[in-house]
């Protein structure tokens, strides 16, 4: 018992705790918010930039001709999601109503998060050039999808008011070009990076803090706890606490039936399972309007912190274990 408890609340756990605290007592706003939404942009890039210097061309190349992963990240994020939704509807109405039930609906077909997913990775020991390709990939590919399957699902038209090209240049801007920057430096820097990789772990873990304490002042200061009655917002966390561990075992239980490795089966796991407050907030603005924002909202709000408190655990237990293995094999 005490060993599972040492689990769930080891110091970066403890930390992530009080970043969510701080954020909820104390929320970024006005020029604050301002300079901790900067922190966050440079942090990541700079995560992305050192991941590129880590990474030889043989291991990019292997990440992106890595087609039978990412078609299974593919169809967990906008195939096994939306289905459980919809075949949880009569379960769900009850309980949460037609807003909110929407809402999860709208959480269900949205693409998977980039920088939590490749930096769970990275901390968990897993594939990150994979990592990269499915996370970078599924957000451009939910620009398009998700109004779709929204339409589709809940007969919401979607709007060309969407700024897909804007959208696909932020990713670029923010990801993908500091990571080539990165990797052609790696001539110059490579043996350097290769020397500190224990410390600039670290750089994975403070961008999760940056992340979890900006999105979720932006929540707080948007009025997140006073939206819903409580008992309301109690259900409402149990459903996607319960969505989320039931994603965590089918993407673990697929990666592990398809011969996956280990390390494949780490990023299907955090890259399959999350879900995108940066693509999903945006999105909900165009596709939903007036007082169907909110409960549209709400879910993905809930489920974007719950999946960063869960995959910071399990992050930590996958790199303990594989130091484990190390040290065995």
């Amino acid at each position: 018992m005490f060993g599972y408890l040492r689990l769930l609340f080891d110091n970066f756990t403890l930390i992530l705790l009080a970043v969510v605290a701080t954020a909820t007592l104390l929320p970024a706003q006005g020029q604050g918010a301002v300079f901790f939404d900067g922190l966050t942009v440079a942090a990541i890039a700079l995560l992305f930039f050192m991941h590129g210097a880590k990474l030889s061309r043989q291991a990019i190349i292997a990440g992106m001709m890595h087609w039978r992963l990412h078609t299974l990240v593919f169809a967990c994020t906008f195939l096994m999601f939306p289905i459980i939704g919809l075949l949880a509807k009569p379960m769900l109405l009850p309980l949460v109503g037609d807003k909110l039930y929407m809402g999860i609906l709208f959480l269900c077909v949205l693409p998977g998060t980039v920088q939590s997913a490749i930096a769970f990775t990275s901390l968990a020991g897993g594939n990150v050039p994979a990592a990269v390709c499915s996370a970078s990939a599924s957000s451009i590919i939910g620009i398009l999808l998700t109004p779709l399957l929204v339409a589709l699902l809940m007969q919401v038209d979607a709007s060309e008011g969407a700024s897909p090209l804007r959208s696909i240049g932020s990713i670029s801007m923010q990801l993908l070009l500091p990571f080539v920057l990165g990797h052609a430096m790696r001539p110059i820097i490579g043996d350097w990076v290769d020397k500190h990789k224990k410390n600039l772990s670290r750089l994975d873990q403070t961008s999760i803090l940056l992340v979890v304490y900006t999105a979720l002042s932006a929540s707080v200061v948007e009025g997140l706890w006073n939206t819903v009655l409580p008992k309301t917002l109690l259900v409402l966390t149990l459903v996607c606490c319960v969505l989320l561990a039931v994603v965590l075992f089918l993407t673990a239980w697929l990666g592990e039936r398809c011969g996956f490795s280990r390390e494949d089966r780490i990023t299907i796991v955090f890259c399959g399972s999350k879900k995108s407050m940066a693509t999903g907030v945006p999105m909900a603005q165009v596709l939903f309007a007036g007082p169907l924002l909110g409960p549209a909202l709400l879910p993905l709000i809930i489920f974007h912190q719950i999946q960063l408190m869960v995959c910071a655990v399990m992050a930590q237990h996958y790199a303990r274990q594989g130091e484990a293995l190390r040290a065995t094999g």
